[in-house]
């Protein structure tokens, strides 16, 4: 077997299905503070791209029925990072205004004693995502004891 060295990979965006797009890009927007940088109609098939500074993080496919499973392999949650506690309180008191299923109350930290913490929650469609910050989570409960609480929720 011959091992091929593999290049630096980073995350251009992220495809989700979606079962309303209208909904959803209204979620992404005024819950997490994207941008919508294009989409597109076309007979039956409706995107949207979104982003932040004008960079593409996430596009939306209205493609779907039902809801997001949780029992079959694929996605397990989608995380997107911020700097500190103040901006996952604020993304979290957006996500409430919206009406967010969140999973566990308030911040919790990653794991017992880790530093790292944030909310977790679902999107319209019941995509779980999770907003986070480094460092500063320490005092933090955390729901899944030594786990990776963003591993079991």
């Amino acid at each position: 077997m011959t091992t091929v060295s593999a290049p630096a990979l980073t995350t251009g965006h992220v495809g989700l299905n979606v079962t309303d797009l209208e909904r959803s890009v209204d979620f992404y927007r005024r819950g997490l503070g994207f941008e919508q940088l294009g989409g597109g109609v076309d007979g039956a098939r409706r995107w949207a791209f979104l982003g932040t500074g004008g960079a593409l993080v996430l596009t939306l496919w209205q493609q779907s029925s039902g809801e997001f499973s949780t029992g079959t392999p694929g996605l397990h949650h989608l995380a997107f990072q911020v700097a500190d506690l103040d901006a996952v309180r604020a993304a979290e008191s957006a996500l409430r205004a919206l009406g967010a299923e969140f999973f566990h109350e308030g911040v919790v930290a990653h794991g017992e004693g880790a530093s790292s913490g944030g909310v977790f929650f679902a999107d319209p469609d019941g995509i779980r995502l999770e907003v986070y910050a480094p460092a500063g989570a320490e005092a933090a409960p955390a729901p899944a004891g030594a786990a990776p609480t963003c591993g079991f929720f």
